[in-house]
């Protein structure tokens, strides 16, 4: 009898990346591009000069495998601070048990809905996941939503696996969904706003398409998960992760029995004290400009949650201090889409706004100093793993960029699209785009990498410049969800103990149905006289 081989740790698969990463640096050859400066929507950056590529002398790398983890670390520091932050916060909320009475109030309220028949014909929990995925899915694809999935993971999985459900399930309301609305793009700023703008073309020109691919799109992606879910809720023991869902089985056992309901005068005070800071920036900030895409609108929008704040809290508060934490949560979650929109906030000011919720919660269910400081740091300890694999996983690109090859790389897969037709052209755009977004994940990056040459390039073959942006968002999107370059996915899978290989295991199927898709979806941008095209 064979000995049935054990899969290697994500940590060990990360490293071997990095390894043959440092080899490709001894057989390719160096090489650059010359970069200059432009401003593209208001902001300066560095993009390639046509026909610019030289070789240089390479730069093999050997014992930089190791600098390049600390190097990865530095370079994704603020990712790993973020999930830090994120897990120490909401352990403290954890504790309260305010998360576990929120389920367990969901799910009444979902079992009352199976009354109703045409809801039950059509599944409750379909239903709910669909909403959910929908609403992710627009927040990548108006703003672009990407890191901020790390704090919701927190959210979703426990929420599906109470559902009967798997991690991968829980994974999927939220990331996967904000994956395939940033593949959409409707008015994403980060990826069309930039690639448009490099391509000199109309900013957010040809919506009219993209909506239809978004809808498309998001119809395959939800089924998919569908059927995945509904498969797990039949048989638990057919998810792949069955056994490492075990961590969140066992910290889900809670008897709502045992939770004892009360209001201490601590959270009123809690509540009091935040009621006075919103009513200040109300003041301070009476209106505030949201921008969607190349839009914007001004809104009162912080007196109008401030004041819905005053009466939501109240009422939870006289229920119990579990439903006002919660509260806390959903106001957390709304002042976060706020400052997004319409103040630019990236993972500091999120970090922030949840390390605070992690402490008003703390002293809202009268905790001590003490007793927050060491149920932060609990926090801190059980999410650890997801940082430093972050880390890890920025140490591949440090590995690339320090070998001088990234550029050789763009230049050789350039050259590959000579001589083909518009469609075959398009299609090697395409191809080329998702290839090289599994080594440079960052869609700004690779915007300014790649749009300069590719609309230039367009322009020989005859292909308009719009299908040269749906080339570069469509590439760019779907492989955010399976490479170990990604920081995101990375720090994603980490706080879900979901191990990397069976997320690829899982996600390579429905990877390659979406990238097939994607180049269905191009088709059009050709051959059809389409608006904005």
């Amino acid at each position: 009898m064979f000995k049935k081989r054990k899969i290697p740790h994500t940590y060990v698969i990360v490293f071997f990346i990095i390894v043959f990463s440092a080899v490709l640096t001894w057989f390719v050859p160096g090489g650059e591009f010359q970069r200059q400066a432009k401003v593209v929507n208001g902001v300066e950056r560095e993009i390639i000069v046509n026909n610019s590529f030289e070789y240089t002398q390479n730069s093999p790398q050997t014992w930089q495998i190791f600098s390049a983890l600390f190097h990865g670390f530095v370079n994704t520091s603020n990712i790993i601070v973020f999930i830090l932050m994120i897990g120490g916060a909401f352990w403290i909320m954890n504790e309260s048990k305010a998360i576990d009475v929120g389920i367990f109030s969901f799910l009444r309220f979902t079992k009352k809905l199976e009354a109703n028949r045409f809801i039950k014909f059509l599944g409750v929990d379909n239903i709910i996941i669909t909403l959910i995925m929908i609403m992710f899915s627009v927040f990548g694809a108006v703003f672009g939503m990407s890191e901020e999935t790390i704090a919701f993971i927190i959210i979703f999985v426990p929420l599906a696996i109470s559902m009967g459900y798997d991690s991968i399930v829980g994974v999927s309301m939220c990331f996967v969904a904000a994956g395939l609305g940033f593949a959409g793009a409707l008015l994403n700023p980060f990826t069309i706003g930039i690639a448009q703008g490099l391509a000199d073309i109309p900013l957010f020109s040809g919506i009219e398409y993209r909506m239809f691919m978004w809808g498309v799109i998001n119809m395959i992606g939800i089924a998919y998960v569908l059927r995945y879910a509904n498969k797990v809720k039949k048989n638990p023991r057919s998810s792949i992760v069955y056994e490492n869902d075990e961590y969140w089985r066992k910290r889900g056992e809670s008897d709502q029995s045992s939770v004892k309901y009360y209001t201490p005068l601590s959270a009123w005070i809690v509540y009091i004290v935040i009621l006075i800071a919103l009513v200040i920036y109300s003041v301070f900030l009476p209106s505030s400009e949201l921008k969607v895409g190349n839009s914007s609108t001004i809104l009162p929008i912080i007196p109008v949650l401030t004041g819905i704040y005053a009466v939501t809290s109240f009422v939870s508060l006289l229920k119990s201090v579990h439903f006002f934490i919660l509260n806390l949560l959903l106001y957390t979650i709304l002042f976060l889409i706020v400052g997004v929109m319409g103040y630019d906030w990236y993972v500091m000011e999120i970090a922030t706004i949840f390390l605070a919720m992690g402490i008003a919660s703390g002293i809202a269910m009268n905790n001590s100093a003490n007793t927050i400081v060491n149920l932060f740091l609990n926090g801190v300890r059980d999410i650890m793993s997801a940082a430093v694999i972050v880390g890890l996983a920025g140490g591949i690109i440090v590995i690339l960029q320090d070998g001088n090859i990234i550029d050789t790389l763009l230049y050789y897969i350039s050259k590959s699209m000579n001589d083909f037709g518009r469609i075959a052209s398009v299609s090697m755009m395409y191809l080329f785009q998702t290839i090289l977004n599994i080594v440079i994940p960052s869609g700004s990056g690779k915007a300014a990498l790649t749009m300069p040459m590719m609309s230039q390039f367009s322009d020989l073959i005859g292909v308009s410049r719009q299908a040269t942006v749906v080339a570069f968002q469509l590439g760019d999107g779907f492989t955010n969800m399976i490479t170990p370059t990604s920081g995101v996915l990375i720090g994603v899978l980490g706080v879900a103990r979901i191990p990397y290989e069976k997320w690829v295991k899982w996600i390579t199927p429905f990877i390659l149905i979406l990238v097939i898709l994607g180049l269905i979806l191009l088709i059009p941008t050709v051959t059809m006289d389409l608006n904005g095209f």
